[in-house]
């Protein structure tokens, strides 16, 4: 089974508009023709499962465009999303923010999602979804240490209660790399992927360790990469496994 890993960065591309460039402007305005090369490459790639960052599911700044759905449109898949701010965040109410989502696209033979919400900062949505003989949870880490670990804390709790074996794939940003969430991997038994630690940020010049999967007993990890592709501000992590 092939798993791809993707922060999108709304598909506005890896640097500063043209409309404004200074940093930051990115997030606010969209990139006409950028979508259409990440989903090439994603089709390229034919996962099975697609974990996607920051997404846009609709506002202003993808012209009303639904790239959770787009994308799995193009791959065949189905495609399940949410906000990732927590349910009572005021970022629900506020344009442009409330359709800022995280995403698992599938396959149509895999189905069963969950939506879960850490207690601490701003970005706060984990989703698990739940295959036949595994389940993968994607999170999007605060930007806070302090939060990182309170969040991490929790999702130690959500891994330990899984019955199956267990993935855990994302933006996790931990500008220290593994050494910041070693503890966490010892605790639940995990492994990463990337077992060089190889950087993912930012694409152009990569120095920093942030997006992982992370996997447990009962997976064989067969295959690792992260393509230099650079449609967003992150590089994309690809892994091919198979179940013991």
């Amino acid at each position: 089974m092939r798993l791809l890993l993707y922060n999108m960065r709304y598909a506005v591309g890896s640097g500063a508009p043209p409309q404004l460039p200074v940093p930051g402007a990115g997030y606010l305005f969209g990139n006409p023709g950028n979508l259409d090369n990440i989903i090439d490459f994603i089709k390229g790639q034919d996962p099975d499962v697609v974990g996607l960052i920051e997404v846009d599911v609709g506002s202003v700044r993808s012209g009303g465009v639904n790239q959770a759905d787009a994308i799995a449109r193009a791959l065949g898949h189905y495609s399940c999303y949410q906000c990732k701010y927590g349910e009572e965040s005021v970022n629900q109410f506020l344009p442009i923010l409330r359709k800022q989502a995280n995403a698992f696209l599938a396959a149509p033979r895999i189905a069963g999602e969950r939506f879960h919400y850490f207690d601490t900062g701003i970005k706060r949505l984990i989703i698990e979804l739940e295959l036949d003989d595994v389940v993968i949870f994607l999170v999007h880490l605060s930007l806070k240490y302090r939060h990182r670990q309170s969040q991490l804390r929790s999702l130690y709790d959500l891994v330990s209660r899984a019955k199956k074996p267990v993935i855990v794939a994302g933006d996790f940003n931990t500008f220290w790399g593994e050494n910041e969430i070693f503890l966490f991997m010892k605790a639940a038994g995990l492994r990463s992927a990337n077992r060089d630690g190889l950087p993912s940020f930012p694409a152009r010049v990569p120095r920093f360790e942030l997006d992982f999967i992370l996997y447990g007993p009962g997976i064989e990890m067969e295959r690792f990469d992260i393509p230099r592709v650079t449609h967003s501000d992150h590089l994309p992590l690809i892994c091919d496994f198979s179940l013991r």
